[in-house]
Formats: structure tokens, sequence, C-alpha cells
């Protein structure tokens, strides 16, 4: 069986399930395991990606507005690669491809399977798992998958179980202010905090600066979709030029964080299950022993 996955968390899952030797083709974001990026990509964004979360935020809206696709998908290198199993997704159409995109390349595929992951919340993302491995006919793997990470989580929810829920304030990107929605909140649940903005289960959608003010958290996490730990700490200069920023209890404490949102908490992969250990780190400060510290999250300090 020959795949090509264009999601990251398509791939993620795939080597998850043992199928990481059936994979043919992949996105250009897909970048976990690495090895993986020696697979040829399939697709490219149709806009510079480069820049700050705002320059990024312009050239998203102003494609969308022109009713523009965010992404190019190479239908000759598709066909080439003569996949069994096109893995995609239909929950954001700003974060990866999306069946749409693939309107000329489906019909040339129309004897094999597409599938579609499609969860805003933690159980959605599992019945995902299972669906796909269904597809790929490791059912049983993706039973184990489900359950292993689940039991993940549960082992979090009793180490903190007896620990004060500090308030915090999640955001999955810096300008403008987007308040982490999805499985954001029920991640921060689990972790043992007190989410105060962001809807479980509902798309994260813009905010502002000043709602982040009224809430005033305990502690902030920052974790902008697609970026990694460093590019995120390069932009938050943008953050600590907001007004009130120094007010703000977080930063007063000395408890903002920044944390990788391009591998633990934007995709709808197995990793993001590792999610509820790290806020939890970061939420208890000093009573969980700091195992992703440095490499998922770190403290972030006031200039």
């Amino acid at each position: 069986m020959r795949i090509v996955s264009l999601l990251a968390s398509g791939t993620e899952l795939c080597c998850a399930l043992g199928a990481g030797d059936r994979l043919v083709g992949r996105s250009h974001e897909c970048d976990y395991p690495e090895w993986v990026k020696t697979l040829p990509a399939v697709s490219e964004p149709t806009f510079d990606i480069t820049g700050t979360s705002a320059d990024i935020d312009r050239r998203v809206r102003e494609r969308l507005r022109a009713g523009q696709p965010l992404y190019r998908v190479d239908e000759d290198l598709l066909a080439r690669l003569a996949p069994d199993v096109l893995i995609t997704q239909t929950h954001c159409e700003v974060c990866a491809v999306t069946p749409g995109d693939l309107t000329h390349a489906v019909p040339r595929l129309e004897r094999r399977q597409v599938v579609a992951l499609s969860a805003g919340t933690l159980d959605g993302i599992l019945d995902g798992f299972r669906g796909v491995a269904e597809v790929l006919e490791l059912a049983q793997a993706g039973a184990r998958l489900a359950g292993e990470r689940l039991d993940r989580v549960r082992a979090v929810e009793r180490e903190v179980a007896s620990l004060p829920r500090p308030s915090v304030v999640c955001l999955e990107w810096i300008d403008p202010t987007f308040c982490m929605g999805n499985w954001g909140p029920e991640l921060v649940a689990r972790a043992g905090g007190d989410n105060r903005l962001g809807i479980a289960g509902a798309h994260s959608t813009t905010g502002t600066w000043d709602e982040v003010r009224r809430a005033d958290p305990e502690v902030l996490v920052i974790a902008p979709c697609g970026f990694p730990l460093g590019r995120t700490a390069h932009e938050m200069p943008t953050l600590e030029a907001q007004p009130g920023w120094r007010d703000l209890r977080a930063v007063g404490a000395g408890r903002v964080y920044v944390a990788d949102g391009n591998l633990y908490f934007n995709r709808s992969g197995p990793s993001v299950f590792d999610s509820v250990r790290i806020l939890a780190e970061i939420l208890h400060d000093g009573s969980l022993e700091p195992t992703f510290e440095g490499r998922a999250w770190k403290r972030y300090r006031r200039t």
C-alpha cells in the first residue's frame, strides 16, 4: 500500500502506526519524524511564509478575500507517486491542504482512497486515528495507539488532581491575537489549569489584546500555529510592546512561557497528547519533573 500524506499530523500518525515505510510522498509541512523530510513534497504554499505573524496573517487574509488558494498541489508528481491512500484534512483551510485543493487531482485518483481528517477535540482526534488505521488495515494498531495516548493523558490528570488550578491564557497566534480553541482548552483542563479564553471544540478566532488584559491570567503560554520554539521566542517583543504588558500578573510573576506550537499544540497528531504533560509542567512549576523543558517549552524572560 502506497500512502501520500498531505497533512503533518497524518504523516506522524502513519509512522506511529508502523506504516512509515508505506509513505511515498508528503506535504511541505511534514517534518516529523525527521526522516520524512527525505520524501518528495507534493504541496507548497502559494504565499510567502517568512516574516512576522502579522505579515503572514495579512498575506493569508488577502488571498482568502481574493478567493485564491493557499496551497498548490503538484498533481503530476502526485499522479506519478500513484498512492493507494491519500491523507488530507477538512478541519481548517488555512492550516493545511484540504480536498478542495485537490479538485483536479482527485478524479485522477478515483480508484484510490482519500482520507480526510477532521477533529476539534481530543476524542475526535482519537477517532481519526482509528479511522485512518482502518483504511490502512491496521485497526489493532490504531486501537493500541489511541489507548496508549489516552493513558498518558490520564496519568497526568492523576498527578495534578490535588494541585491548585492556576488561571491560564494560551495564544496560538501573536499578531493579531488568537486565543487557542479546538482541543486547546481541553489540554489546559486536563493539565490542571483554569482556561480563561478560547472555547473548547470551537475554531480559534481573532481576539483582542484587551481581552487578554481583562483575563489577566496567572500563566500565559504562547504557542503559535506552525512556529517552533525559537521562532516564537524571536517574535515575543511584539507582545512586550502591547499596552499593559508589564501589568499582567503572569508577566509580573515571571510566568510567561513559549512553547512549540508547530509539533505539540496545533497538529492533530500523536504528539498533541504530550501537550497535556507539557502544560502540566508549566502550570505546576516545580511540582512535576520538567521532562519537556528546553525542547518543547521554556520560560520567557522579560526584557
